[in-house]
């Protein structure tokens, strides 16, 4: 087949040819948006799941949809090591840049970044990675109490007042929303949960690992009534085959309807995998439609390319003590595993591996499903570190 006219895209956060199986939790955005738009109660979303099940993809498509209906959005995404102040102070000026050109909305926007200029002067002390551009003088005592909960509460305010004049939203669409400090969460639950009671449309639209349910619940404990949490998981298989066959259609290809089966069952489902199993299965056929045979072989590139990417960049980030924890659940399957399980693998005391576990947890490697069970935050990952430390060598420190 032409590689040019591959359809497939695996990235990181690059959007497929074809969105699939994915309509309903637009709608619930989409719904979510528009009362907020209208003053009407309406729960802020935090889609969590698994690495490779897509949610930046949906989140940027969430985004688009949004702006195109006239909401105002922020598009932020929470690295490691950073603070929300420093990653929201941008985006947010933005915003309020794009509403103090509207006529109805200009007095109050302005306000919002006299707001913002206090905000970030006051806790570059604290959080001194705040990098933002101040085009305006603060205003004093909006915003500038040095204090992240209280500031971030009254700037929330003070911006949802100006897209209530302009008859629009402020929309935060937040990616990997668990690398945020509790703290930091807190605050901005908090602001959020002031901001619904003033009926005042600004809404969270976030994404994360299953973790961030229990990460915020234990920053605030009313986080679970403010949020709505759907979890986005692998596609059905009836999606999955949609995902691949549709695209190929696009460009006159068909696939064998064992060859749609063969990558379905490989992949699990996971929207990512199945870009690059569909890649690979087109760049190893020659001619319409894509065979069992063809898959096979492209499955053999498929996963080198995994190994290469994907897998790879997880791995090198740990340490040696953190690579045989996981190499010991890979050793019992793909999980969730008990941590007396995987101790015993190890034949190593349960309460001596709690650092390296809480590492893992923190690095978003591993979550824990429930108390006592571990499970890999990445798909196939146990197949992956074993094809990686091979043998038993790995046992030994």
């Amino acid at each position: 087949m032409d590689p040019i006219r591959n359809p497939y895209t695996p990235g990181a956060g690059t959007p497929p040819a074809e969105l699939a199986g994915r309509d309903e939790l637009r709608e619930q955005v989409r719904v979510a948006l528009a009362r907020v738009r209208l003053g009407r109660p309406s729960k802020s979303l935090l889609m969590v799941g698994l690495r490779g099940v897509g949610k930046t993809v949906l989140l940027d498509r969430m985004r688009d949809d949004a702006e195109g209906s006239g909401i105002s959005t922020l598009r932020i995404e929470a690295p490691e090591n950073r603070s929300l102040p420093a990653i929201l102070a941008p985006e947010l000026r933005r915003a309020l840049l794009r509403l103090s050109r509207h006529e109805r909305a200009a007095e109050l926007a302005g306000r919002a970044l006299r707001g913002l200029a206090g905000f970030a002067t006051a806790l570059k002390v604290k959080y001194q990675d705040i990098e933002v551009g101040l085009d305006f003088e603060p205003e004093p005592g909006l915003a500038d109490n040095g204090d992240l909960e209280l500031d971030l509460q009254a700037l929330l305010e003070a911006a949802g007042a100006a897209a209530k004049e302009a008859d629009t939203a402020i929309a935060l669409f937040l990616d990997e929303l668990q690398y945020v400090e509790e703290e930091q969460l807190a605050a901005l639950i908090t602001a959020l949960h002031r901001a619904a009671q003033r009926r005042l449309p600004v809404v969270l639209v976030g994404a994360g690992l299953p973790q961030l349910r229990g990460r915020m619940g234990r920053a605030k404990s009313y986080a679970e009534r403010l949020f709505d949490f759907p979890e986005v998981g692998p596609l059905s298989p009836q999606d999955a085959r949609k995902a691949i066959a549709k695209p190929a259609q696009d460009e006159g290809v068909e696939f064998e309807p064992e060859a749609l089966d063969h990558i379905v069952e490989s992949t699990q489902g996971y929207p990512y995998f199945l870009q690059e199993w569909g890649k690979h299965a087109w760049d190893a056929a020659t001619t319409s439609p894509i065979t069992v045979a063809d898959v096979e072989i492209g499955s053999v590139s498929a996963i080198a390319a995994l190994d290469e990417s994907f897998f790879r960049v997880r791995f090198d980030r740990l340490t040696p003590s953190e690579k045989r924890y996981l190499r010991a659940m890979a050793e019992l399957g793909p999980g969730p595993h008990r941590s007396g399980n995987i101790a015993a693998v190890l034949d190593r005391e349960v309460t001596s591996l709690g650092p390296t576990r809480s590492n893992l947890i923190g690095k978003g490697m591993i979550w824990s499903p429930s108390h006592g069970d571990t499970a890999f935050t990445v798909p196939l990952f146990d197949e992956f570190m074993r094809r990686i430390m091979p043998g038993d060598d790995w046992k030994s420190e």
